[in-house]
């Protein structure tokens, strides 16, 4: 049987992507630590910035290791179907979408970036990676993650467009989704108040 035109086969992997995107592994992470829930905190985002906040850089590198991989797992596996570049990026897309919008915390996500960044490497490797020393570098320089994010995902469709030309609609996308849900980030950081680590 072909799979890569498999429209059941389809289905089952955007609903998987996106109930692995719903899993919030910044609260489980804080829980194993014993540190405040992370929805409480700063932004009350609840990823890897705000776990540095309640506890370092090991409950965060965890929490960014963990949102990573739930958006890499489904794409790769996708990849491994021999799925067409437009599926695994519906994959990528519901995976986002999921931490952004997840069933098990009544629709009440985060931002996500770091389940981006793991879809991303899935995919389009090379255009993700320039994409995250884009990050390092203005995070090193200005240690604001909201503003990093903004820079690298903005930098995402133009990256893409030269590198893995076929990806440019899936970083066109992410930015949008990701540029939305950072608004009251964008508002906080034209006021000046928005705070670093």
């Amino acid at each position: 049987m072909d799979l890569t035109n498999h429209p059941i086969l389809t289905v089952l992997l955007c609903f998987g992507a996106y109930l692995a995107g719903s899993v919030l592994f910044a609260i489980p992470v804080c829980r194993a630590w014993h540190l405040p829930d992370p929805r409480a905190l700063g932004s009350g985002n609840p990823g890897a910035t705000n776990v540095y906040r309640a506890g370092g850089w090991k409950p965060a590198l965890t929490t960014l290791v963990l949102d990573a991989f739930k958006g890499w797992l489904p794409v790769w596996l996708a990849h491994l179907a021999g799925m067409s570049i437009l599926v695994q990026a519906m994959v990528a897309l519901c995976a986002v979408t999921g931490h952004m919008i997840p069933v098990f915390f009544r629709f009440k996500g985060g931002k996500g970036v770091a389940t981006a960044l793991g879809a991303g490497l899935a995919l389009a490797p090379l255009t993700t990676l320039i994409m995250a020393c884009v990050w390092a570098v203005i995070m090193w320089r200005w240690r604001i993650s909201a503003l990093a994010s903004l820079v690298a995902i903005g930098c995402g469709p133009i990256i893409s467009a030269i590198l893995e030309p076929n990806t440019l609609p899936l970083f066109g996308l992410l930015t949008l989704l990701i540029v939305v849900r950072h608004r009251n980030n964008l508002i906080r950081l034209a006021q000046g108040r928005e705070t670093g680590l």
